[in-house]
């Protein structure tokens, strides 16, 4: 990735990388598309700031770039976040550039002096709405705490009316485009992210569009993924994505060892189809999870399909339930259908991994052995009710 001027004669340029063959985060999350580090050099009349650095495995890049512009001096490292996605080449640029400080809050500065080991001496630390002039720019500072971790915060570079959002409102999603030019496709990176990694913190999302609300925002420069100059486009999904407001949809996450499971599956998903309901059934042991995780933001009722394993749960729904329970969707409705050999506490086990979700838990059908007639009669009863539920909530108008 070469250096790439956000705006013509703005001094305001996009430095970061690209890693287009990175195919898993943290050890857990796919990465189909790969991702880009974004960092953000602003030059202003009498000061030099660097608004993050990348991962520490493309440092090499970011010190190219800065050398590309000839940048010979930096002030300012501005830390949005701890994470060493975002914060890992720091130690690199304060060798290369020994004049710089790093700039954030009270938070992320303990975690960068834990996890990169920055000496405090090297800090300036700022509070929330406070500003640093670099001559004819101003930077002003924004926390904004879990999204999504405990130090996140923003910096608003006023004259510019450009913001800087740290991973909220990003994708990863390698693209040489430094703007979001294909829509539809930078819709879906975004609203992977936001499932995988944002949706447990909605309500501090709620508070942090509301905060934000009354900037003049023209361009909203994230750290992961293309960025937007049409900012209400992510704007509006993420009001969509983070509201109280779900669809008339059906998550059915299943794994089936003999058969069993799997014929109840494709029973019950046609009974939902023949009731209006949208179904998006997935097998558990051929899913990608983040496909699952979208799923997840909309979707009224969520059942998980499992046969028993011993006395309890398929582990892969398990992991489903748990999954589930840490991305703590705005579903309102839960239920499980399954099949057992000898005897079964999948429901109650199930049912106990699901503790954060404030959900309604319709009740189960799980048969003994091969599904019967009046087996799947029970499940045509639990298509009607969660049509009900659906109608009754309002999600069927």
């Amino acid at each position: 990735m070469t250096a790439k001027e956000l705006k013509p004669n703005s001094n305001i340029f996009a430095v970061g990388a690209i890693d287009w063959d990175r195919r898993l985060f943290d050890e857990l999350i796919p990465l189909p598309d790969g991702t880009t580090y974004n960092s953000y050099l602003v030059k202003g009349k009498d000061k030099v700031a660097l608004l993050d650095t990348v991962d520490p495995t493309k440092t090499q890049v970011l010190l190219d770039n800065l050398k590309e512009l000839k940048i010979d001096r930096i002030d300012y490292v501005i830390a949005h976040h701890a994470e060493q996605d975002h914060s890992g080449s720091i130690p690199a640029v304060l060798a290369a550039y020994q004049m710089a400080k790093v700039v954030t809050n009270v938070k992320c500065k303990e975690l960068l002096k834990e996890h990169l080991l920055v000496p405090e001496e090297k800090f300036i630390t700022i509070n929330d709405r406070e500003t640093l002039s670099l001559g004819d720019k101003t930077l002003e500072f924004i926390l904004a705490p879990w999204v999504h971790w405990p130090e996140t915060m923003f910096t608003y570079l006023k004259e510019d009316k450009i913001l800087f959002t740290c991973d909220f409102l990003g994708s990863h999603l390698a693209t040489s485009d430094l703007f979001a030019v294909d829509e539809c496709r930078v819709y879906s990176s975004n609203k992977r992210y936001y499932a995988e990694i944002m949706m447990p913190f909605r309500t501090s999302i709620r508070q942090h569009l509301e905060k934000i609300k009354t900037l003049d925002i023209k361009i909203i420069a994230t750290s992961h993924g293309p960025i937007f100059d049409k900012p209400d486009m992510i704007l509006d999904a993420y009001k969509d994505w983070s509201s109280e407001e779900v669809r008339n949809e059906v998550v059915l996450p299943y794994v089936s060892m003999h058969g069993s499971t799997a014929e109840m599956v494709k029973y019950f998903t046609d009974a939902l189809m023949k009731r209006g309901i949208t179904v998006k059934p997935f097998n558990l042991s051929r899913v990608d999870i983040g496909e699952l995780a979208m799923a997840l933001v909309d979707a009224a009722t969520v059942v998980i399909g499992s046969p028993t394993v011993l006395v309890g749960p398929h582990p892969l729904a398990v992991y489903a339930a748990y999954l589930a329970n840490a991305l703590r969707p705005k579903t309102r409705f839960v239920s499980i259908v399954g099949s057992y050999g000898w005897g079964s506490k999948m429901v109650e086990t199930l049912s106990g991994l699901i503790s954060n979700l404030k959900v309604e838990v319709l009740p189960p059908v799980v048969v003994k052995g091969y599904p019967k007639p009046e087996d799947f009669a029970a499940l045509d009863s639990l298509a009607d009710q969660i049509l009900k539920k659906h109608q009754q909530s309002g999600v069927v108008k």
